[in-house]
């Protein structure tokens, strides 16, 4: 009976050894910047919207994002102004069709009328590198 119920609590202590801590702390707490104040979301369900994006790397690559993460050009990541870190979102390219997934790392884009901005590997999928934006559809998954 002894040896039974430690051999269940041994396995219920590695069980739990086994679940993962999220990445990501979801903060809903608003931030301003260039004097726009912005109010990030505690939830990404049922997001969708259309606008334009805009892509960044070069300069960044190496440098820590916003939700700590280091930033690295060549990975499926992109900023936005309030979705929570850690969001997986699908952007898809209006004019070719093309789409890829992402995750919200990051915060911005603060250049006006942009709704994402895109690492440069994201954007390379897209087929947006030469133009530099596109118009794109963001739907949380």
């Amino acid at each position: 009976m002894i040896k039974n119920l430690l051999v269940c609590c041994g396995v219920v202590l590695w069980m739990a050894g086994c679940a993962t801590t999220p990445k990501y702390h979801v903060s809903t707490k608003p931030y301003t910047v260039m004097g726009e104040t912005y109010y990030p979301v505690a939830s990404s369900n049922g997001y969708v919207d259309v606008g334009m994006a805009s892509w960044y790397g070069g300069k960044f690559n190496g440098r820590r994002t916003a939700s700590g993460d280091i930033f690295n050009q060549n990975k499926m990541t992109a900023a936005h102004k309030t979705l929570p870190f850690g969001t997986r979102v699908r952007v898809t390219n209006i004019d070719n069709g093309k789409s890829v997934d992402v995750v919200i790392n990051d915060r911005g884009p603060f250049a006006h009328g942009r709704i994402i901005d895109l690492s440069r590997g994201a954007a390379k999928k897209l087929g947006m590198i030469e133009t530099g934006t596109a118009r794109v559809r963001v739907t949380s998954l």
